[in-house]
This record gives C-alpha cells, sequence and structure tokens, in this order.
C-alpha cells in the first residue's frame, strides 16, 4: 500500500490518490484527522510494555497504524507495517486548524502531540519516504533560503546572494520576490525540467547535501552558469511527470535522469 500524507483540503494529493487507485494501485491519503482514531499504537523502541506494565522486549510487529479507515494489523510474525511499501509526505506539520473535531482550547496541545507522533511514526518506516522528517519538520530540513544558498555555495555551484533589509521608516516598501526563470524537480535519480545536464547535476547534489530525494531547485536559466535562486521541499505534485516519477521512486524504480 502507498500512502499519501497530507492535509484533506490538498487537492493535488486528492487527486494524485485518485490517479494511482485507478492505475490499479492501492494508495490512500492519510490526514491528521484520520490520526485521531482508535487503532493506532507506536514504540519508539524495541521495549514493548504489556498490559499491567512489564516491559517486555518486542520489535515494530506489535505497532499497528489506521490508513484511509482501514487498520493494517498484524498478521502472524510479520511486521504490519511492511503492508506500507511507500510513503509521500505533503504536510510541513500538523496545524490545529486541521483538528476541527477537537475541542478548541485542546486542538494546539492535541496538533503538537500528532506532529510528534507523525515524525517518530514516519522515521520508523522501512519503506521508501519522500521526504523523511526531521525533528522540527515533516517535510525534511527546514532550512531558511539563506541555508539553502549557502549549501550551493559550499558546493561551487553559482549562487544569487539573498538579501534582507528593514527599516524604521513608515514607508517601508514591500519586497518584490523575482520570479525563478526555470526549476528543476529531483525525485530520486531523475531531474525533471528543461536545463543543461550541469544543472540537473547541480540540482541532484543540493538534494544530497540536504538528504532529501523530492525537492524543487530554481535556476536563475536553463544554461549554465545559471544562478542558484533557492529550493523548496514543497513540490508541484500536480505535473503528470513528477506524479509518474514519484509513484515509479515509491514502486522501487531506479530510473535515470
Amino acid at each position: 500500500m502507498l500512502v499519501i500524507v497530507a492535509s484533506r483540503h490538498d487537492k493535488a494529493a486528492e487527486a494524485l490518490v485518485a490517479n494511482w487507485a485507478a492505475h490499479g494501485h492501492s494508495v490512500s491519503l492519510l490526514t491528521p484527522e484520520d490520526l485521531s482514531v482508535v487503532g493506532w499504537r507506536h514504540y519508539l523502541s524495541s521495549i514493548d510494555v504489556g498490559d499491567r506494565g512489564e516491559s517486555t522486549t518486542s520489535s515494530t510487529s506489535f505497532s499497528s497504524a489506521v490508513v484511509g479507515g482501514v487498520a493494517i494489523s498484524t498478521t502472524g510474525c510479520a511486521n504490519a507495517l511492511d503492508q506500507i511499501t511507500g510513503v509521500l509526505t505533503r504536510l510541513p506539520s500538523i496545524f490545529e486548524q486541521e483538528l476541527l473535531h477537537i475541542v478548541p482550547d485542546d486542538r494546539a496541545y492535541i496538533a503538537t502531540e500528532m506532529n510528534a507522533f507523525l515524525i517518530a511514526w514516519l522515521s520508523s518506516l522501512k519503506c521508501p519516504v519522500l521526504n523523511r522528517p526531521t525533528p522540527t519538520y515533516l517535510l525534511g530540513p527546514a532550512w531558511r533560503p539563506e541555508q539553502w544558498v549557502y549549501a550551493a555555495a559550499q558546493l561551487g555551484i553559482p549562487v544569487r546572494p539573498v538579501r534582507r533589509q528593514s527599516s524604521m521608516s513608515a514607508n517601508v516598501c514591500a519586497q518584490v520576490l523575482e520570479k525563478s526563470s526555470v526549476k528543476v524537480t529531483v525525485v530520486g535519480d531523475r531531474c525533471l525540467g528543461e536545463v543543461e545536464k550541469t544543472l540537473a547535476s547541480h540540482a541532484r547534489r543540493i538534494a544530497d547535501a540536504a538528504e532529501v530525494d523530492l525537492l524543487t531547485v530554481h535556476f536563475s536559466s536553463s544554461e549554465s552558469p545559471a544562478e542558484f535562486l533557492g529550493a523548496d521541499l514543497w513540490t508541484d505534485i500536480s505535473a503528470p511527470d513528477v506524479g509518474d516519477a514519484i509513484l515509479e521512486y515509491l514502486s522501487g524504480g531506479d530510473a535515470k535522469c
């Protein structure tokens, strides 16, 4: 089973689930609301706690999940979570605005707890996960623009410096963000975008530096020596080639760009 972790308002994720299902793939959407249902069990270590409170040696085979309304329970000695063969994460974190089924006073607390639970659960999965969470961000490293540019510069890639300014004046001009000329989407070893191979290689190296396999990288043009403008862990999955590449990655494909 493939799983897409996303907001219930994420229409692109919903469409991707429908597309993959139409082509015969087992796939489900996992939303923050789904984490509230009965049936979830996850242990941080190999120590299980029995009904009487005693600790015993265990394994992740005792963990269980409820995805798309379906309980993924232990079958014999098999690890229940092995039924999940790939995960695409579309949530940067759990927001309390997603938890309308929780009483208002408890939403912030529950969102924090769900976020910690989801980080631990996704980190424990042995299947391909795009991208694996970090302690502070479900999509991968929560780098600021300066950190992305610094990482690219350290790799010897031409970069466009990030500039910030502040003013005590009442007449502050709003910052105008430059629209990137081109973008390259990295999905595993595949690099999607109409750019020179050198830029595709740059994009993959930046993804390696961030230790992610799903990344959108922006350059000033499609030809070398284009400047690196920035990178984004939030990828447009509505593009058919991107969706196909993600499916191939999660299915164990190893196509090269």
